[in-house]
């Protein structure tokens, strides 16, 4: 018989049972998932980004389907931090999976307001902050995009929680290690990357956008090797756990970000393609240590041979 094989990682404090998560606004907050995953698999679920209130989001058409990809303009629709505290996080504490809450706001103060209900909630076991959204109050440009407003926005959030903070990372950027150094200096305690990808796509018919709100966010196989990339930058640049997204559809992309520098990978789009795809990554990631020997898969983290 084989030595036992450990897939737990730990990622700023939060142990997980495994290295693959649900990535935020592709799993809702989980209850639509029950038919067709056994929730106690995944070692975590990041819920649909929260904030104060509730947001309608964006009008349709809001998603898209694209070579390799979708465009997506939800417009961060949720039920507001209140109501998935109240409505939706009783159900998930019945599972045996860690719960990262996804949250965002239109300001410093935003964030810090939503941050302040939940650090005392039982059962959320950490934060994923989301910086790819404007500042209303600065011209709109996005916290995620500015090295000083990443390092204020972080830097306020801190202030208000004990638990794990998470800063999710935009692609959107020149150079992501300049943003990513500014998170970790305001106090993130870990960095998961990338959001999205900014891109359009046209009706040749009508000669008009397909997406009501123009453009998009793009996700899927094809922003993998950009995603990819990134990571390995980001995990060269700061001394942080890094969670890795970015089309992962399978055991080997997950891996890959593994060996890039990631301790743990989130299963975004895929969960779309197939709802127990995640179950299927653990599976594999499972398998390919028993076959190459590895009795504890944080050994392959940041392994790549340059």
């Amino acid at each position: 018989m084989g030595d036992v094989i450990s897939l737990s990682v730990n990622i700023a404090g939060i142990n997980l049972k495994n290295p693959v998560m649900v990535a935020s606004g592709t799993f809702g907050y989980g209850e639509e998932y029950v038919p067709y995953v056994d929730l106690n698999i995944i070692s975590a679920i990041v819920v649909k980004g929260l904030s104060i209130t509730p947001r309608e989001g964006n009008p349709p058409p809001r998603i898209v389907e694209t070579s390799a990809g979708m465009l997506n303009s939800i417009g961060l629709q949720n039920i507001g931090i209140d109501s998935f505290i109240n409505e939706k996080l009783p159900f998930l504490k019945k599972y045996n999976t860690k719960v990262i809450a996804n949250f965002f706001g239109d300001s410093i103060d935003e964030y810090c307001e939503v941050v302040k209900r939940v650090d005392s909630v039982d059962g959320i076991h950490g934060l994923e902050m989301n910086i790819s959204c404007p500042n209303k109050q600065e011209g709109w440009l996005e916290f995620g995009t500015n090295p000083d407003l990443t390092f204020r926005v972080v830097s306020a959030v801190r202030k208000h929680t004990k638990l794990p903070l998470i800063v999710k990372l935009s692609p959107n950027v020149t150079d992501v290690t300049i943003i990513a150094k500014a998170a970790a200096d305001a106090g993130a305690d870990a960095i998961s990357l990338i959001n999205t990808l900014s891109g359009m796509a046209i009706d040749i018919k009508t000669r008009k956008p397909k997406l009501a709100n123009i453009v998009g966010g793009l996700s899927g196989p094809s922003i993998k090797p950009v995603a990819l990339r990134m990571v390995w930058q980001v995990a060269k640049s700061v001394k942080l756990p890094i969670i890795g997204i970015g089309g992962i559809m399978t055991y080997e992309d997950a891996l890959e970000f593994m060996i890039a520098g990631a301790s743990a990978v989130q299963v975004g789009t895929a969960n779309f393609i197939d709802p127990n795809v995640s179950e299927k990554i653990i599976h594999g990631i499972e398998s390919y240590c028993e076959q190459n020997g590895i009795n504890d898969i944080n050994k392959i983290v940041g392994s790549v041979i340059i």
